[in-house]
């Protein structure tokens, strides 16, 4: 176990505000201090987004070059969409696992075994040949695993180096670089299959990053990362933190089960909206995610752009477009959406979920309206595709932050890996395939011109504009039961 606990400090004569002042018992107080934390904490922030951002670029580098892939294996619709499907499952199943051992073991250790994991991996699949493509599923698989031991622990990191004004800030800059990742991986798929001429080598340079990103994490990172529970516990607006202090000689938090862990959070309401809102939004981005760039290349196709690819390379000038849109957005997107939530959760308690379900909605309708321009302007569609995309990656900071204020700080990684586990099962595990099968379906009952091969994936896209409104639905839930939440988990 990491070590915890505070130093107690004479009482404070300060009155309270916010969420403590409703919890502070008589008796003798904690004082927490909210002076700037240390370079090193700084330093262990940089090494943690540095590995977060290699994360995703991992993550997609497939769908950067999937037209590539699917000539090359001679993968349909529905074998292309499986090839994320299998990688999300994989990523899904492990998290719980690697929650478990975060609540309860030093995460340094588990964040270096799993990049050096991934990476290996990663570099492993650029040598597979045409003929053993379940090789090539299933090393995608074990990517997911590796990358799951760093998604479930590495936010638990940072919220117990940073007070709340901060760790918004952190958590910010640490979720900028999903999409930022999200993108360079389209860009670097699309770059490398260009220069070379074979897609093989896109899967040759996030190993040497993740090799880099090992020894960083060991040199600069701490040992031992203390848990700062009762930190946790009292978070104020006002920047005077004051906690009840324990007796000498009690246990300061009681150790609990993991099953009593899960129950405790099935009863916590906002968590449970929360995840099923960010379920909605994983379910939206998957399926952007993967076919976006096929879905662009269709519609060029249809309008005579471009030339179809039969024989030679495919164009991969929309992944790059995309994976460029994709970082921008991504990066405006997550500065806004925290920037919003300090200003306004300082007039509304309630801000953050309704936040997420405006920015929710917002992106329903703009990718309504990219997938009803996209035959006739293609220049419009990225448009409006590229403001989808913004009003998703306000919500990647908030929610984050929304767990970590409503569930106590000693169940947190438990907490993330179940909210993965969920989003991803429900959410980006099924729907590149979902969208796949479905395309599949309608070019079976339909002449497999290219007409109809675009058809067929705009219609499948219209599921996504249906979930993102469910999503919404489930942000305003939320808001209707955080503040009680807040200030059970402050207890």
């Amino acid at each position: 176990y990491e070590n915890t606990g505070l130093q107690s400090q004479p009482p404070l004569e300060e009155p309270n505000y916010g969420a403590t002042a409703a919890h502070v018992r008589q008796g003798p107080l904690v004082s927490v201090s909210r002076n700037s934390p240390a370079g090193r904490d700084y330093l262990t922030v940089g090494v943690l987004c540095y590995a977060n951002l290699i994360n995703f670029m991992d993550w997609f580098i497939v769908p950067g070059i999937l037209l590539d892939i699917q000539k090359y294996f001679e993968l349909s619709d529905g074998g292309a969409g499986l090839l994320q499907t299998v990688f999300i499952l994989c990523y899904m199943l492990a998290a719980p696992f690697f929650g478990y051992l975060g609540d309860r073991y030093n995460r340094k250790i588990i964040l270096g075994a799993g990049i050096f994991f991934w990476s290996g991996v990663t570099l492993g699949t650029s040598f597979i040949s045409e003929s053993y493509y379940w090789i090539f599923f299933l090393s995608r698989g074990l990517v997911g695993i590796g990358t799951a031991s760093y998604s479930t622990v590495a936010p638990t990191i940072i919220a117990d180096r940073f007070d709340e004004g901060r760790r918004t800030t952190m958590l910010s800059i640490f979720y900028i670089c999903i999409p930022v990742g999200s993108g360079l991986g389209y860009v670097l798929a699309s770059s490398m299959a260009g220069v070379t001429g074979d897609w093989h080598w896109a899967f040759r340079i996030t190993p040497c990053m993740g090799g880099l990103a090992l020894v960083l994490l060991i040199l600069l990172v701490p040992h031992r990362i203390q848990r700062r529970t009762e930190a946790h516990r009292a978070l104020s607006i006002s920047g005077t933190i004051r906690v009840a202090a324990e007796k000498p000689g009690v246990q300061r938090t009681a150790k609990t089960t993991w099953c009593q862990d899960v129950i405790s959070l099935g009863k916590n309401w906002s968590f449970v909206w929360s995840s099923l809102g960010l379920t909605a939004m994983a379910f939206v981005t998957g399926a952007l995610g993967l076919w976006v760039p096929v879905f662009l290349y269709r519609a060029q196709v249809v309008q005579g752009i471009v030339s179809p690819c039969l024989e030679k390379s495919c164009n991969s000038s929309n992944s790059l477009i995309f994976g460029g849109i994709t970082i921008g957005t991504g990066i405006l997107g997550v500065i806004a959406g925290a920037e919003a939530a300090r200003r306004l959760r300082k007039m509304n308690n309630k801000a953050d979920p309704l936040i997420c379900a405006t920015s929710m909605f917002v992106s329903a309708l703009c990718l309504y309206i990219a997938l009803m321009v996209a035959q006739r302007n293609i220049v419009f569609t990225f448009i409006f595709i590229a403001f989808g995309e913004l009003f998703l990656s306000v919500n990647w900071a908030v929610v984050t932050d929304i767990l970590l204020y409503v569930v106590t700080p000693r169940r947190q990684s438990t907490a993330i890996a179940l909210q993965i586990l969920v989003s991803h099962l429900l959410g980006d595990a099924g729907s590149p395939y979902l969208i796949g099968t479905i395309s599949n379906a309608i070019q079976a009952k339909n002449d497999r011109s290219f007409q109809w091969n675009f058809w067929s994936l705009q219609y499948s896209f219209i599921i996504c504009v249906f979930v993102g409104v469910f999503g919404g639905g489930f942000f305003l839930l939320t808001s209707f039961y955080i503040e009680e939440d807040r200030k059970e988990a402050e207890q």
